[in-house]
């Protein structure tokens, strides 16, 4: 891989860190902080993100081991695991409980209406999780991942990557309500770019195989997978279809990417879970959820894996590349 901006930013992110953990105040006792994770910490991708957590907390003064205790429950795709892991957390009365992607915090929200919860969430507002970005009430805040804007640049990117680009394919679960708010968008960008949609819709693994072919046989020039946990999990799967099927791809997370679609171009989720830390340094130091506005992401990467590029015979342009966030060679 090459990254041609991670040694300047981790400078600076050391400067920056290394003076706020110095100064932090220790926590008097110790807490007990909940997570209510898609994946568990044993997975490759949930491992980062624990560790980018960890991080965060670290920075802030709060150690696992020494005064906090991290109780982490994976639900991986089980609505019925996820809401039997959520009434566990309630009962343990932690003091904090962090919860992502959709839709764990409204399963740990009904569980408890008065545990703080810090919510990665893609639509908070939408969804009635919070009354409002600036006042959420409740026992809810957090961050949110609702950038409607976002799909529209990542169909800019296809164009400006593959010219001749006419039809693009989408795929959506139709169980995920922000989906339909992005393909809103996707629809006017495409307008604007003069190029045609074609929506594919997969709940489950088992119907990606035929949405794939289905936008073969439409003669799709590339795709987009929208965010979603499911296509997340399963994104090795998917980024292997994209390749037998000749489709170049591009989705939001750089993992995506590092997984072997073409292009990644969101929100750094990464990022978006370090600021989890934020919040629960203000609670456990008696801030309530309800005044603290949920966040609206600030970081954005883009991603472009060469040697997919090479496998479907493609030459990126130097405009593109010049703006990635890292080539993966």
């Amino acid at each position: 891989m090459m990254d041609r901006r991670a040694f300047i930013s981790g400078i600076t992110l050391a400067v920056l860190a290394a003076p706020l953990a110095a100064g932090a105040q220790q926590p008097a006792k110790g807490f007990r902080i909940g997570i209510l994770s898609y994946l568990p910490p044993t997975n490759p991708l949930g491992s980062r993100f624990r560790d980018v957590l960890l991080e965060g907390l670290r920075d802030l003064g709060y150690v696992e081991g020494q005064n906090i205790v991290i109780e982490w429950r994976s639900w991986e795709g089980s609505q019925e695991r996820l809401r039997a892991l959520a009434d566990e957390l309630a009962r343990l009365k932690v003091d904090v409980i962090i919860v992502g992607p959709t839709p764990a915090a409204e399963e740990m929200k009904r569980a408890s209406s008065t545990i703080p919860i810090v919510a990665v969430h893609g639509d908070p507002v939408g969804s009635g999780l919070v009354a409002s970005l600036a006042r959420p009430g409740g026992n809810v805040t957090g961050l949110s991942l609702l950038n409607p804007d976002l799909i529209g640049k990542q169909l800019q990117m296809l164009t400006e990557a593959l010219p001749r680009l006419s039809r693009v394919a989408v795929l959506s679960n139709p169980t995920t309500s922000t989906h339909r708010i992005y393909l809103r968008h996707a629809e006017a960008a495409a307008r604007s770019l003069k190029v045609r949609l074609l929506v594919l819709e997969a709940r489950a693994p088992g119907e990606f195989a035929g949405a794939f072919s289905a936008a073969t046989k439409e003669r799709a020039d590339a795709v987009i997978v929208l965010g979603d946990s499911t296509f997340s999990t399963e994104r090795t799967r998917l980024a292997e279809l994209a390749a037998m099927n000749r489709l170049p791809s591009i989705a939001p997370q750089r993992e995506l990417a590092e997984a072997g679609y073409l292009m990644a171009y969101g929100v750094n989720t990464f990022d978006v879970y370090r600021r989890t830390a934020a919040y629960v340094d203000k609670i456990l130091r008696g801030a309530k959820p309800a005044d603290l506005p949920v966040e609206q992401p600030i970081k954005f990467e883009l991603v472009v894996n060469l040697k997919t590029a090479k496998v479907l015979g493609l030459t990126i342009p130097q405009s593109v590349l010049l703006r990635a966030d890292e080539v993966i060679q």
